[in-house]
C-alpha cells in the first residue's frame, strides 16, 4: 500500500512547488527591495530610515518629480520604444507572412537566418551596430536615429517568430476559401488573413514594448550623451557615480510601466478567447502575450 501510495501520479508536488516559490522570491525580491527603498526617508539606498516620498516628490531638485535629468531618460526610454514598437511590428508581421508563403530553399535560409539576432550575444551586436554606423552608414548619427534602427534590427525576429506561430495554426484554408469566393490576393489578406492574426499582432507590439523600454546595451552603444539617454543607462551612469533613492523611484516607475502593459496585454488576449468563445486561465492569456 505504502509502495502504491508513494507512486499516486494525482498526489500533490510538494517538492516542485517549494522549488518553483523558492525561484519566484529569489527573482522578485531584489525588484521589491528596490521598489521599498525608493519610498525611504534618508538618502541611504541600503538602511531603512523611514517611509517617506521624498524622492518621489519631496525633494525640490533630486526627485522623481523635479528632476528633469531623470524626466529626460524616461522621456527617451518611452519615444524610443513606442517608435520601435510601431516601426518593428509592422515590418516583422510582413516577413512572417512573406516567409511563411514562399516557397524555394531561399527561404529555407531566410527563416534561419531570421534566428540569427535571438542567438547573437547582445554585446556583440551593439559593438557591430555602432562600427556600421560609424564607419559605414555615417549619415544616421549616433542618438535617437541609430537607437531606433538598432532596436528596430534586434525585435523584428521576435515578431517573426510569434506571427508565424500564429500563422501556422491558421493555415492557408481560410485565404483559400476567400480566394474561391472570389476575393483577391489583397482582399483575402485584408479581409481574412490579417483579423486572424490579430492576437499575434497584439502580442507583437507588447513585446517590441517590453525589450525596447528594457534595452540597455544597444542603446549605451547608440547613445551620443545626456541627450540620448534611456532609463537603463541612467541608471547604469548614476550608480557609479552619486546614486540616490530617486533611482529607486524611476526604476520602479519602469517596473510599473512594464507591469502595465503586461496587464493590458493579458486583458486584451482574454477579449480575443472570449470572441472565439474559449475559456483558458489568466496565465495561458499572459502566454500568449510572449513575456
Amino acid at each position: 500500500m505504502s509502495s502504491r501510495r508513494s507512486r499516486n501520479p494525482w498526489r500533490r508536488p510538494i517538492g516542485l512547488a517549494t522549488w518553483t516559490w523558492a525561484y519566484v522570491l529569489w527573482m522578485f525580491l531584489p525588484v521589491a527591495i528596490a521598489v521599498l527603498f525608493s519610498f525611504n526617508g534618508g538618502r541611504s539606498r541600503s538602511v531603512w530610515q523611514g517611509f517617506s516620498l521624498r524622492w518621489w516628490t519631496g525633494e525640490p531638485n533630486a526627485s522623481l518629480l523635479h528632476d528633469e535629468t531623470l524626466h529626460s531618460a524616461l522621456r527617451n526610454s518611452l519615444v524610443l520604444a513606442l517608435l520601435t514598437m510601431l516601426v518593428a511590428t509592422p515590418i516583422g508581421i510582413a516577413l512572417a507572412i512573406g516567409l511563411a508563403r514562399w516557397r524555394s530553399r531561399m527561404a529555407s535560409g531566410a527563416n534561419w537566418l531570421m534566428l540569427v539576432p535571438l542567438v547573437t550575444p547582445e554585446i556583440v551586436m551593439g559593438a557591430s551596430l555602432l562600427l556600421v554606423f560609424t564607419n559605414l552608414y555615417t549619415g544616421i548619427p549616433l542618438g535617437r536615429p541609430a537607437q531606433l534602427l538598432g532596436h528596430v534590427t534586434f525585435s523584428i525576429s521576435y515578431v517573426v517568430v510569434v506571427a508565424r506561430g500564429r500563422l501556422l495554426s491558421i493555415g492557408r484554408d481560410y485565404e483559400e476559401a476567400a480566394r474561391d469566393l472570389g476575393a483577391s490576393q489583397f482582399q483575402a489578406l485584408r479581409l481574412v488573413l490579417l483579423p486572424l492574426l490579430a492576437p499575434a499582432i497584439f502580442a507583437g507590439f507588447v513585446i517590441v514594448f517590453a525589450m525596447s523600454i528594457d534595452d540597455f546595451v544597444i542603446s549605451a552603444f547608440l547613445s551620443s550623451g545626456a541627450g540620448s539617454e534611456t532609463v537603463p543607462v541612467r541608471i547604469y551612469s548614476a550608480v557609479r557615480t552619486s546614486s540616490s533613492p530617486a533611482l529607486n523611484a524611476l526604476a520602479s516607475f519602469l517596473v510599473a510601466s512594464t507591469l502595465v502593459a503586461l496587464a493590458l496585454g493579458a486583458t486584451v488576449m482574454s477579449w480575443f478567447r472570449r470572441r472565439r468563445g474559449t475559456k483558458e486561465s489568466a496565465l495561458a492569456d499572459l502566454t500568449s502575450v510572449g513575456i
